[in-house]
């Protein structure tokens, strides 16, 4: 009884407690700004003494193991908070480890420990700035939804859609022609223009044909830019929606966009993702299209959703609305810079009006088709936020809050990483080649800092931007692109007025795998060095170290060179160019069908993917169909049935693949809005990759290497032996000539 009487007392003693905690928070006392300033200046306290307070080597191993046990558990569990608490963990050990480099490690001696020490130090500076504005952005994503459209039909808002094409075929064209006149919204309130810069009659035959306007202009000042601004001074729409000409929009495009114009009278600009149905070079050549996130995928699916949230959503020059009014109040698009949607988004924001981001696939477009394309783009996009970085630099100027600044910051300094990677990727050999120290500290000292720091911060990028990048990814796409973004990027800072608009070419086909040995050059010089940096390192671990401190020394640096090895080598197996025969790529779906035979038979089906120029089924079983034969395909989207006159030209275990006979017009149209004008289609491939796990991304990465070093040495061989040959013919004919 005592015992029941005193757990009863205690529970009624915390209930007391709870109640009078309760009532105490709940007082204004804690609202008001005086206690918000205080509270701040704990929390800033605090988290200065955890940066900079010094511990000795066991102490330091024990926090970042604390540290590290606490963002696993976080890991693992669901919400934003958990996210939040893992980013403070994170930067609390990143900047504890920056701490330590600048006032612990570079009391540098030698010229060259020097050279090499301060190289590495602002490259770390740079990606640690880089990881730090990265996590302001994404922290908390705004995840806007869509909102319907209000009021009758007739008093909708009217829109002239833009397709800008320069020295694209027809073929890339027209099927985003035709699906924009898919688009949902009112006749009479909707104008379609293809601007065509190339000036050819073909595209303005076609677009009398199709009912759609053509403008063109005398010349191809400003490029893209200049060609939209043109089409301006003869268009009058309310808004303007720009595709570029490879890009295929939904029918129901402007339905969700459109609601947000009619909720906010300030927005000026509203961009949606760039989704691609067919695999960039990454993809195509390491064979990862649909397993593993894309290069852009990050931005689409991460960063602009950040972005919206402080009303800094860049404009990406295709899959955007934007109102015609706003564009005239900051001069039309901007043509300071080679990329001139970004630039177009800050200077509406200078002006105080709204940018936002759906994040919601409405459109879709042609990848890049090879290395060299990809790279081109990359190169132009480099150039351009040099340019702005120049000639409008989001901190300076007028008419931004600093949470826009810092978007547009981080956006532009993520192309300055070419120098930092290559620097990443070369510093180990400082130490293996010329016993060069870039760090002066015990090495002890610099696993117990600088593994924490590395473990964490991926780990957190992990959990931040797992659905739309894996582990380690991004060492591989910055190192295939470092080389050769690295000196553009840094003329056109110097000289921003120099950097010309380069389109890059979409359609075509690969007609024989090869390997870019021009472009592949960088990184096979790169792994070289370090190839020859672990065999070094490894003779010097044989002949034996001097102390334990010089064999961790030389421990650390071959483990970073394995990596980096890992990493070159998968850069190396990009290069190796694999076929691409359809000029029209095919578009994974499953789709009710059916396939009417010879006779008049009919059978239901299921469609499994489709292109321009025909559609695959799979069939019931037992039902053969002979190559050849002709049929009838009907492909259905609700209530609506397409019927098309195709070939088979595959047959195979109740598989069939068919070709479209020609088609008219009409069925042309037809064929668009029951395939890629789907609502649906483009929104279920949306971030449905296999969620990221680091460790299995690092094997994944790992094979890649081992295909890259096997792809080497085959084209090495075949190189040797094709040279062997030709020597050989040459000597047959030197022989020969001597006999006559």
């Amino acid at each position: 009884m005592s015992g029941q009487g005193s757990e009863g007392k205690n529970g009624r003693l915390a209930e007391a407690l709870a109640r009078w905690g309760d009532r105490l928070l709940e007082l204004p006392l804690w609202r008001t700004a005086l206690m918000r300033a205080l509270w701040l200046v704990l929390a800033l306290l605090l988290f200065g003494f955890a940066v900079t307070v010094q511990l000795d080597p066991l102490q330091q191993t024990l926090f970042s193991a604390i540290c590290f046990a606490a963002a696993l558990l976080l890991y693992r569990t669901a919400g934003r908070l958990a996210t939040l608490v893992m980013m403070m963990i994170a930067v609390t050990v990143s900047l504890r480890y920056m701490y330590w480099r600048l006032t612990s490690t570079i009391g540098f001696e030698h010229w060259l420990d020097m050279l090499f020490g301060y190289g590495l130090l602002l490259a770390e500076l740079y990606a640690v700035t880089v990881m730090l504005l990265s996590y302001f952005q994404s922290a908390w994503p705004l995840q806007r939804k869509p909102t319907p459209m209000r009021g009758d039909v007739s008093s909708w808002p009217s829109v002239d859609v833009f397709i800008p094409t320069y020295n694209e075929p027809l073929d890339v064209v027209r099927q985003s022609v035709l699906t924009a006149l898919a688009l949902d919204w009112p006749a009479d309130k909707l104008n379609i223009y293809l601007l065509d810069d190339g000036r050819r009659p073909e595209f303005r035959a076609f677009c009398e044909q199709a009912g759609v306007g053509y403008i063109a202009r005398a010349d191809n000042r400003h490029a893209k830019a200049g060609n939209i601004n043109s089409a301006l001074a003869h268009t009058d729409g309310e808004f303007v929606a720009v595709f570029d000409c490879d890009h295929i929009p939904t029918r129901s495009f402007l339905q969700i966009c459109m609601g947000w114009f009619q909720k906010d009278p300030k927005l000026a600009m509203l961009q949606t993702p760039h989704v691609f149905f067919s695999p960039d070079p990454f993809e195509r050549n390491l064979d990862t299209f649909r397993h593993v996130p894309n290069e852009g995928e990050l931005f689409y699916g991460v960063i602009q959703d950040g972005n919206d949230l402080w009303n800094a959503t860049f404009f990406c020059g295709s899959c955007a609305v934007m109102r015609r009014s706003a564009i005239e109040a900051i001069g039309g698009i901007a043509t300071e810079s080679v990329t001139e949607d970004a630039l177009t988004a800050l200077k509406m924001n200078r002006q105080g009006l709204n940018t936002a981001y759906l994040a919601l696939p409405q459109a879709a477009g042609l990848a890049t088709e090879n290395l060299s394309r990809h790279i081109g783009q990359r190169i132009r996009w480099a150039r351009g936020m040099a340019q702005i970085v120049r000639l409008n630099n989001p901190l300076l100027g007028p008419g931004l809050k600093l949470g826009q600044r810092l978007c547009y910051l981080n956006a532009m300094l993520h192309f300055f990483y070419g120098l930092p990677r290559v620097v990443f990727l070369t510093t180990p050999l400082a130490y293996l080649f010329f016993g060069a120290y870039v760090f002066h500290a015990p090495a002890v000292m610099v696993a117990a800092y600088a593994l924490p720091h590395l473990l964490l911060s991926n780990l957190t990028s992990s959990r931040i931007q797992g659905r739309f990048r894996h582990s380690f990814w991004n060492e591989v796409y910055e190192s295939v692109l470092a080389w050769y973004i690295m000196r553009p990027a840094l003329q056109a800072l110097v000289n921003p007025r120099r950097a010309q608009f380069n389109v890059t070419a979409k359609g075509g086909v690969i007609s024989q795998a090869y390997f870019d040995w021009t472009l592949a050059r960088p990184y096979i010089v790169l792994l070289v060095l370090n190839l020859a940096g672990l065999l070094a390192g490894l003779a010097q671990l044989a002949l034996g170290t001097p102390s334990l401190d010089v064999t961790l020394t030389l421990l650390i640096n071959l483990a970073w060179t394995l990596y980096n090895i890992m990493i070159t080598s998968a850069s190396v197996a990009v290069a190796g160019e694999v076929r691409q025969l359809r000029s029209s790529p095919r578009v994974a779906v499953d789709l009710p069908g059916a396939l009417r035979l010879p006779g008049g038979r009919q059978l239901a089906c299921r469609i499994t993917d489709y292109s321009r120029g025909g559609v695959g089924l799979v069939l019931p079983q037992g039902v053969p169909v002979e190559l050849g034969t002709p049929v009838h395909v009907s492909i259905f989207r609700k209530e609506d049935e397409g019927v098309f006159p195709a070939v088979v030209a595959f047959s195979r275990d109740g598989r069939l693949g068919v070709n479209f006979r020609p088609l008219t017009l009409q069925q042309e149209i037809e064929l668009s809005q029951v395939t890629y004008a789907r609502a649906d289609t483009w929104a279920q491939m949306w971030g449905s990759h296999t969620p990221d796990s680091p460790l299995q991304s690092l094997r994944e990465i790992g094979r890649i290497g081992q295909r890259g070093f096997a792809l080497l040495l085959w084209e090495l061989r075949s190189l040797a032996t094709d040279r062997l040959s030709r020597a050989r013919r040459l000597r047959a004919d030197i022989h020969k000539t001597r006999e006559q």
